[in-house]
This record gives C-alpha cells, structure tokens and sequence, in this order.
C-alpha cells in the first residue's frame, strides 16, 4: 500500500467499520436456511418496530435465536482475540507474542477442560479457565526472566515450555474423561466452534469481553509510552508495574473467557496486529481500536466459510490456522518489500 494511502488509512480508521457492517448482513443471509437481503432487513426492521408485519416467524426463530447469538459471539472473540494479541505485543515490546505463544490459550484450555471434566456450569467454566489462563501466563512470564538474558529468545522458550505443559495436562484430562461422554465433548470443543452458541452463553462472554476491552483501551498511551522502554515511560510517570499486570490480567480474561465458550481458536491473536500495524501503523492508540475491527471481521468470515462450505461443519480452530499461515506469510512478505522499497 502507498505512504500515502496508509497516511490516509491511519488518519480516518473508523472507515474500517464498514467491513465488519458488510459481513454481519452477509452472515445472517447465508447458511442451511438461506434468507435473501431484503427479507433480512423486513425481518430486521418489524422485530423491533411491529413483530405483527413479519410474514416468516420461522425466519424471525432462526435470526434471531441461533444466527444473532453465533455472529455476535464471532464479532466479540474475534475482536477480543486481536485486541489481546496487540496488547500482549505492546507489553513486552516483542512482534511475536500472541495468547497462544504466552500459553494463555493452552492454560486456559487446561482450566475449562477440567471444569467440563467435573460437570460445572458455564460460569464456573470460564473462572477456571481464567485463573489457569493467568497462571500460565505468569509462570511464562517469570520463565522468560531466568531463561535467557534475550528477551525474544526467552519468551519462546518460556511460552513453549509452559504451552507444552499445560497441552500435556489437557491430554492427561482427556485420558481420564469418559469416552462415551465427556471425552467427544472436550475433544470437538478444543477444536473451536460456535455451533452451540445461545443466548446464555453470548452473556457470559459478553461481561468479561466488554471489561477487559475498556482496559486495554484506557491503556493505549500507557503501551505507546512502554514501547520506548521501562526508564523512559517511569520518567513520564508511568506506573509500569501497575499497567502491566491491568493489561495481563485484562489479555488473560479476554482469552480465558473465548477458550472457555468456542474452544481453541489460534493465530487470530498473532496475524491480526500484524495486519492492523501494516494498514495503519504501530500507534496503538489507533491499533487497538482498529485490531477490534480486522479481527471481527476476519473470524466472521472464516465462520461463515466454516458452517457453509461443507455439508458437516468445520471446526473454526483449523480453519483459522490453514488461513492465518499463509495470510501471515502475505504480510511478512508485503511489510519486507515496503521496507525495502519493493524490488
């Protein structure tokens, strides 16, 4: 993209907007029951302004009881997701950090999956998630510390070895979880999908989401003025300390609370901030906003993929990794030639 219409991009970002906008209607008209645009919009319309003038209420049932409940909840871990993911690279000024390198994602996977293993609620489930999530992320934090005097190299080491622990939990559960019962559960749930998305369980994700949200972008100058280093944001009076545990624990409940609803959904966190700095720069008080967006955005449309291309549904975790791979490739290979002034 030219200088000068990245300029223009970064400068007028809520022009972004108008892609999740597009996907939403496109999402509610496509799938097992196909429902064309304007009967979309009458439907739409009369729920709110007069129920008596819908012709269809089995449309009315399918809008609104399983497309609405499922497309919100993309749009929400989708954001989320992406919002944590640059967040999380911001803190520890490292482009590679994401939920799923950290072992937020594998730690919180461990929590839910045992919560799932003894029976508990949705509620429970997510708290378990989020307190596993966090011990992950701390334990991953404190062994980046003592592994390796290199930031980077001590992050993969401390996160891969955390992730593989938390992973190797996880099996251990699933070993002992009843193979005619909870073991299918836990299996196609760890794969990622919202096919069980209800009104209930978008609430649920709903709160912690929304919270979270409103930290991380309160912080936004605070994670610029981190990106310059620890002496010269102490120097501005930043409390570092303090922002870095509101960030972590606000990242870590926004990735609990989506593990712990659709399962694992991977690279969303990573390539989604990539994209967002590539359009719009790294400034993150424009970043987060616009990551929310991408990143809406991106999972809407691999859900769509995943519930309408085959007859069975796919899980929306591989999807997202044979899609963001080689979309991360693309950006890599755009931001190389833009450094080098293209060959």
């Amino acid at each position: 993209m030219p200088a000068n219409w990245k300029e223009r991009l970064s400068d007028n970002w809520p022009v972004l907007l108008i892609l999740p906008a597009i996907v939403f209607l496109i999402s509610f008209s496509i799938g097992r029951f196909p429902i064309s645009i304007p009967d979309l919009l009458h439907t739409l319309f009369y729920h709110f302004a007069d129920p008596t003038q819908i012709k269809n209420e089995n449309m009315e049932t399918t809008l609104f009881n399983i497309r609405l409940p499922r497309v919100l909840a993309v749009l929400i871990v989708g954001g989320g997701l992406s919002i944590a993911g640059a967040a999380y690279q911001g803190m520890f000024k490292n482009p590679m950090v994401s939920p799923d390198i950290l072992g937020a994602s594998a730690g919180a996977a461990f929590g839910a999956c045992l919560a799932m293993l003894l029976g508990m609620p949705t509620l429970l489930v997510q708290l378990f998630g989020f307190i596993s999530g966090i011990l992950a992320v701390s334990v991953a934090t404190y062994a980046t510390k003592k592994l390796s005097r290199e930031p980077l190299l001590g992050l993969v080491l401390g996160g891969i070895m955390i992730s593989t622990l938390f992973s190797s939990g996880t099996s251990a559960l699933k070993l002992l979880a009843d193979a005619e019962n909870k073991l299918p559960q836990i299996t196609f749930w760890l794969m990622g999908s919202f096919n069980i998305m209800n009104n209930t369980r978008l609430l649920s994700i709903l709160l912690p989401v929304a919270v979270s949200f409103v930290i991380i972008f309160s912080m936004r100058w605070h994670l610029n003025v981190l990106s310059f280093g620890e002496e010269e944001a102490r120097s501005l009076g930043v409390k570092t300390e303090r922002v870095r545990r509101l960030v972590i624990v606000a990242a870590t409940l926004i990735t609990a609370s989506s593990v712990s609803v659709c399962g694992m959904v991977g690279w969303v966190g990573l390539v989604i901030p990539h994209l967002g700095r590539a359009l719009i720069g790294p400034n993150f008080i424009r970043l987060i906003p616009a990551c929310a967006i991408l990143g809406s955005t991106f999972l809407l449309i691999v859900d769509n993929v995943a519930r309408c291309t085959f007859t069975v549904e796919l899980p929306i975790g591989i999807l997202t990794a044979f899609i963001g791979v080689p979309f991360f490739f693309l950006i890599f290979k755009y931001n190389d030639k833009g450094d080098r002034g293209g060959d």
